[in-house]
């Protein structure tokens, strides 16, 4: 898939070297309970592949077109864990700070809710993050999702008293 100014593609095996920086970096990592290690960050881009062969949607490596620098993922996410809302699919990015501020994060995710909704079939879909994620709040006001306060809550795979655990819940409905 592309943007103006991205693509939006399967994960290469050169994603994973600068992959695992992103996800050593304590500032991409900030709204998360720990950073990860390259075992941690290399099994991750397993499973992310994993689920594009059983789902045929997962979260897209983003490569700057014309240069072809890996930035980072957004993509559709399958949730499984326990909460009252889920299963659901969330709409989910992350950058390397370089490409922070561009307006990349918004440009894909745009991209992704309409795969979501034209070529997926979904109804609807879902984003969260730890309450004080100011920025990954505002990509998904911008992608005019909506939020109902009464939906927070404590994510139960981060720890019990971690400042992260509490989250704010979005969704977005088929148009």
């Amino acid at each position: 898939m592309e943007t103006e100014r991205l693509i939006m593609r399967r994960w290469r095996e050169e994603d994973r070297e600068p992959f695992a920086a992103m996800n050593a970096d304590p500032e991409v990592m900030e709204h998360f309970p720990a950073r990860l290690t390259r075992a941690e960050s290399d099994g991750l881009v397993d499973r992310i592949e994993a689920q594009f062969d059983r789902l045929g949607y997962s979260l897209w490596a983003l490569e700057v077109r014309g240069s072809g620098e890996f930035i980072g993922f957004t993509g559709l996410a399958l949730q499984t864990f326990e909460a009252p809302f889920l299963p659901a699919v969330e709409i989910g990015w992350r950058l390397a700070r370089p490409a922070w501020g561009h307006g990349y994060a918004i440009e894909a995710a745009r991209r992704a809710t309409r795969y979501a909704f034209e070529e997926a079939g979904l109804d609807g879909i879902i984003s969260m993050t730890a309450v004080p994620n100011l920025r990954s709040q505002a990509v998904m006001r911008r992608l005019g999702m909506t939020r109902d306060p009464a939906e927070d809550f404590d994510h139960p795979r981060v720890p019990k008293d971690s400042p992260l655990r509490r989250h704010v819940l979005y969704r977005l409905s088929r148009p």
